[in-house]
């Protein structure tokens, strides 16, 4: 399916249930650019299930974005239970402003929704001559990674993301889960019936296991933070990815059965001008890249890439050639389309 026609599907569907068209507009073009990437675990395949939290009144569609404590540098935003995608582009663009004002600019963000992919603000802020830094947590919302040398679950997936102005042809963007895998992507493999690429996960019963169904809804397994036999690196960082974006924000860090769900983030802005001219250092950037490619290379590689180049070259291919949306998905979405009475596009190439 094409990006322009998904996109547009998307968003109808969210005004016919009650989304402001500006929110709508945010919430489309981010899971489409999701799969745009190649990030379908980001992708439309959310939609169904943020519908359902606005049904529920999780997702308050047209809250206001407001903003407390705001110094030259610093705020806070408060999302009142809205879109995460509308509130972290305002904070977004809120600290990268400040940035340009100021050198730096760092924004806290409580009470929003699901975020999406972290790449998205960081390839924001970058694109805007600034260099950035995101973190988030899932606040009080359920669990699904356990700590180190522990098999319940205790941590969200923990995500951060950098951001870099380049000269390069895609965004120069480090997004990474804290886990050893995206809890979006075990529901991909569980989708296509496909395997995990190893044992990530910890089952009930403490064995490890590439099995995407031993991790349940509820309390059916855990993911293990990333690192193989490093994992404590994986911890290591994933607590601290909670200390910025569940402690300073103040949203929590237990599980709360009943509460909303709910993503607590940290939007960081470096303005690249104020310690050198940004020209000399996005050439820099392309000469560094240039430098690192140059690399001989080691058994069983073609290429070095730098963080984000996969992500572009997916994106090239796929405004060309469409993006292919597995059939459970499709299904999904024109389930709450015609529940709305939302006109469903002609499918075609498989979505």
């Amino acid at each position: 399916m094409g990006t322009d026609q998904l996109e547009t599907f998307v968003r109808e569907i969210f005004v016919a249930a009650g989304t402001p068209p500006g929110p709508a507009a945010d919430v489309a073009e981010h899971l489409v650019s999701a799969n745009l990437v190649g990030h379908d675990s980001h992708g439309v395949n959310r939609a169904p299930g943020y519908i359902r939290l606005v049904e529920t009144g999780h997702i308050v569609p047209d809250a206001p974005i407001e903003v407390y404590d705001e110094t030259d540098t610093t705020a806070v935003v408060d999302a009142n239970w809205g879109l995460g995608f509308s509130a972290t582009n305002h904070a977004t663009d809120l600290a990268t402003a400040k940035a340009h004002a100021h050198g730096t600019g760092a924004v806290t963000i409580r009470r929003q929704s699901h975020m999406g992919r972290l790449g998205w603000y960081s390839a924001r802020a970058a694109e805007r001559g600034v260099i950035s830094f995101v973190v988030a947590d899932s606040g009080r919302a359920p669990k699904v990674v356990a700590p180190l040398g522990g098999r319940a679950r205790r941590l969200g997936t923990n995500p951060l993301s950098f951001g870099v102005p380049s000269e390069l042809d895609g965004p120069l963007v480090l997004d990474m889960a804290t886990s050893a895998v995206a809890q979006g992507k075990t529901r991909i493999a569980k989708a296509r019936g496909e395997l995990l690429p190893y044992p990530c996960i910890v089952a009930a019963d403490g064995s490890l296991t590439r099995d995407p169904h031993a991790l349940g809804e509820d309390d059916g397994g855990a993911l293990l933070p990333f690192g193989g036999d490093q994992v404590h690196k994986g911890y290591g960082l994933s607590f601290m990815v909670e200390v910025f974006a569940g402690l300073l924000t103040g949203i929590g860090f237990s599980h709360d059965p009943g509460g909303f769900s709910n993503d607590g983030a940290f939007v960081a802005a470096f303005a690249v001008d104020r310690f050198r001219p940004l020209e000399e250092f996005t050439r820099d950037v392309r000469a560094f890249v240039d430098y690192l490619k140059d690399t001989p290379l080691a058994d069983g590689h073609d290429e070095i890439l730098y963080p984000g180049e996969v992500e572009a070259r997916t994106a090239a291919r796929r405004r060309d050639q469409g993006i292919d949306i597995d059939d459970p998905t499709w299904q999904r979405l024109v389930d709450v389309a015609r529940r709305y009475a939302v006109e469903v596009p002609a499918a075609f190439d498989g979505h």
